[in-house]
């Protein structure tokens, strides 16, 4: 589903040079749930923005499902990453002033599709995570558990084939943590959605298929 060759990401300013990922080799197949592990610092959130095609590595070869990232144009990656990856944030990325079904709305405004569509598509994906009742909240009137319950909507809403996770559980309780874990696991295991999840937590990736370890910008397994 994604493939990673020999990639590089170096970030330059005019004195300092930083060498965020080293020679990194990863392939994730279809349907796969994976966890990305390792200290702050050690690359793994870069890793997740090139593996989303929201950074470009410095050196290497992207893939995702056979395509060569490199041989498209940013429009075409663009429409690629809206259609294909669902994004879950540590922060949730809620926008305040947008109801609850207006905010898992958002990654369809970017199709051509009526509101009607739209609006339907929202309320399954509502009622996937089990969050129907709140539709017309805003993000204010949520507890963190709930607010990520949105942005899993948010990220199911297109039906992408992978979903990119970002310490999901970061800013939660073990009991909410695990609430949101058994919906990705859920994902992964009705629906073959393919999982990547960055994490610090020992626990969650146990309940991975995989773990991919990082120091320092390079893997270490």
């Amino acid at each position: 589903m994604i493939k990673l060759e020999n990639i590089d990401k170096v970030y330059r300013t005019k004195t300092v040079e930083t060498l965020a990922l080293q020679n990194v080799s990863i392939n994730v197949g279809k349907g796969e749930f994976v966890s990305v592990m390792g200290p702050s610092g050690s690359g793994k959130s870069t890793l997740l923005n090139i593996m989303g095609l929201l950074d470009e590595p410095t050196k290497g070869v992207v893939s995702v499902e056979g395509n060569i990232i490199k041989a498209y144009r940013d429009k075409e990656i663009a429409k690629m990453r809206n259609r294909m990856i669902g994004f879950v944030f540590q922060s949730y990325h809620l926008i305040r002033d947008l109801s609850v079904l207006d905010n898992v709305q958002i990654p369809l405004l970017y199709r051509n599709m009526p509101s009607k569509e739209r609006k339907q598509l929202a309320h399954k994906a509502l009622d996937r995570v089990g969050l129907s009742a709140r539709k017309e909240h805003f993000p204010s009137q949520l507890s963190g558990g709930q607010s990520q319950r949105v942005a899993i909507a948010r990220a199911i809403i297109g039906n992408p084939e992978i979903i990119l996770a970002d310490e999901p559980t970061g800013n939660l309780d073990s009991t909410m943590g695990n609430e949101i874990l058994d919906i990705l696991i859920d994902l992964n295991k009705n629906e073959s959605t393919t999982i990547i999840m960055v994490t610090h937590d020992e626990r969650m990736a146990d309940k991975s298929e995989r773990i991919i370890r990082f120091f320092d910008g390079c893997q270490v397994n």
